[in-house]
């Protein structure tokens, strides 16, 4: 199994990047996973938020591949469990997809275009998250779905 974790902006500060280098780290032997950041763009220069987030949403686009199966991080995505998480990702296992991209948006949401693109959504909840934080959360949730579905125990 491949996943893609495609975020609109680049990680700053170094708790968050240690945070996703130690669950990259820990996805390894199960998954290869990738992070490939596009560049947020600032709405001043862009002239408005509406440009800025279509020229993210060209970006994310641009760093999928065609074969990939799309899963948009979304408030109003379906909420899933860590097992329902675990569960679907191994549906789509044995449904033959092995190339799974996950998008993380930027601050001001997506573009029409990459929410036409994704394939599902996924929900951490009602709560917002910001970006670098939701992109934790996810490879966290990765990694503790591959550890379900193999029976392995988590270890904190």
């Amino acid at each position: 199994m491949r996943f893609t974790v495609v975020a609109v902006g680049k990680l700053k500060e170094r708790f968050w990047t240690d945070a996703c280098a130690e669950y990259l780290k820990r996805l390894q032997p199960y998954a290869k996973t990738e992070v490939r950041e596009v560049a947020d763009v600032d709405p001043a220069r862009a002239g408005g938020v509406a440009a800025a987030r279509e020229r993210e949403g060209a970006a994310v686009l641009a760093a999928l591949t065609a074969s990939s199966h799309v899963v948009l991080l979304a408030i109003e995505g379906k909420e899933r469990s860590s097992e329902g998480l675990a569960q679907r990702l191994d549906e789509l296992k044995l449904r033959g997809t092995s190339d799974i991209a996950f998008v993380v948006g930027g601050s001001d949401g997506v573009s029409d275009a990459v929410r036409a693109r994704a394939d599902e959504t996924l929900s951490f909840g009602k709560i917002t998250l910001p970006h670098n934080l939701a992109r934790v959360v996810l490879l966290e949730q990765l990694y503790r779905a591959q550890k379900i579905s193999r029976g392995e125990p988590y270890h904190k």
